[in-house]
């Protein structure tokens, strides 16, 4: 196992990126750059010498806000490019197999970092800081160097912040020491799952299960996301066997995307055992009124039928529909048709971004030349035309658009 001399021998060529102050107002595109390449960095190191890959990790965790200090967070990149960035540096941390001397030379530069730390970059550190501790000795001690701030924070009237509050109920967790635990999540002001997350945690590694999952149910608060809650219940479930129990309680609210489509996959992914199209009917259930953004997810799983009666069940994006009708005119003209009018009825109706006339053509034609591979043209341009008659008031856009094409004979 290397010894510290070996560790600080190392040249991290990402160290020089992230100088204290090193990025400006506009800075956060670079920085997330950055960050990505001194996690592949890391990670290739970590392959070989796991126990340098740490060192890494602790580097770069000490270095994020020094050098980030001056952007401009408010899109949010930034903040995810960090969240996900130490998803992978933690483990890294947690498992490398150092020593005792190491490990507590890290925990005393982590600990400055998460002191010096302006915008909380560091708060997953504080959430595992019982595991990076590494022992139930090391977590004990760094509880009783912590918990006297941390009780007078949560306990005292004038309140006051700390930001090592998390590290101690995770360390307290990581001790085993439940009771003082308990004792201090009762006597707190504050009943924010952020702090109660941890009796949770205890209560799971007692074996407690059905009490941990109650516990959690008891931090629910109606001003605050319940999503963090659902995904722990969800785990202590799944750890327990019971599948289907965690998907039907909190599986198809507990996981998220960018898109509907993506939030589909997530799911079908934590739940490989089930049945995606039932997987697919049953999120569509938790959204009513919104079915028609599920149209993506239906159509890729080849449910043609269900994606067609989606598109017309309620408002779908227009652009989407256009491209599904554009992809499918050979493969399958019928559910071309059929979305392409779709298109038409919700651009009618007043639906869709930044719509324009092009898009308006593009959907008709694309109608049009499905409608002709199947023989019915002159049908589906009757259709077309009482759909966008029907509302003067929102399709008058879409009648001026088509209205010469509308017209025309077959």
């Amino acid at each position: 196992m290397p010894n510290l001399k070996s560790l600080n021998r190392h040249k991290w060529a990402f160290s020089a990126r992230f100088r204290t102050k090193g990025y400006g107002w506009k800075g956060s595109s670079l920085a997330c750059q950055r960050l990505k390449e001194a996690v592949s960095e890391i990670k290739r190191v970590t392959k070989t010498d796991p126990v340098t890959g740490a060192e890494g990790a602790v580097l770069l965790m000490e270095k994020i806000w020094p050098a980030f200090q001056q952007i401009d967070t408010s899109s949010g990149a930034l903040g995810s490019a960090v969240y996900n960035t130490m998803e992978v540096l933690l483990p890294i941390l947690i498992e490398a197999p150092a020593d005792r001397k190491t490990r507590d030379k890290w925990l005393d530069r982590l600990w400055e970092a998460i002191m010096d730390d302006g915008v909380d970059y560091l708060s997953q550190l504080g959430d595992r800081w019982g595991e990076v501790c590494g022992s139930k000795e090391v977590a004990s001690a760094w509880v009783d160097a912590s918990l006297s701030l941390t009780r007078e924070v949560l306990t005292s009237p004038s309140g006051g912040i700390f930001h090592g509050t998390t590290a101690c109920l995770s360390s307290l967790v990581a001790a085993e020491r439940y009771q003082e635990l308990f004792d201090l999540l009762e006597a707190s002001r504050y009943k924010f799952w952020h702090y109660r997350k941890f009796g949770v945690l205890a209560l799971a590694k007692m074996g407690k299960k059905a009490e941990a999952i109650q516990y959690a149910e008891d931090s629910r608060d109606p001003k605050y996301p319940t999503r963090d809650i659902d995904r722990v219940c969800e785990e202590i479930l799944i750890s327990s066997g019971l599948y289907e129990e965690a998907c039907k309680r909190y599986g198809l609210t507990a996981h998220t995307g960018l898109t509907y489509l993506a939030r589909f996959h997530a799911v079908a992914k934590r739940y490989p055992m089930k049945d995606k199209a039932e997987i697919l009917k049953d999120l569509i259930a938790t959204t009513p009124g919104g079915e028609g953004k599920w149209f993506a997810a239906a159509k890729d799983l080849g449910l043609y039928d269900l994606a067609l009666k989606l598109a017309f069940q309620s408002h779908c994006d227009p652009k989407t529909l256009n491209r599904a009708a554009r992809d499918y005119q050979e493969k399958i003209p019928k559910f071309a048709l059929g979305v392409a009018i779709a298109s038409l009825k919700w651009m009618s109706a007043g639906w869709g971004y930044e719509i324009t006339g092009a898009d308006i053509m593009n959907a008709f034609k694309l109608a049009m030349q499905a409608a002709d591979r199947l023989g019915m043209s002159t049908q589906v341009k009757s259709d077309i035309k009482k759909m966008v008659a029907a509302d003067m008031s929102t399709g008058k856009f879409v009648q001026q658009v088509l209205g010469k094409y509308l017209e025309e004979k077959t």
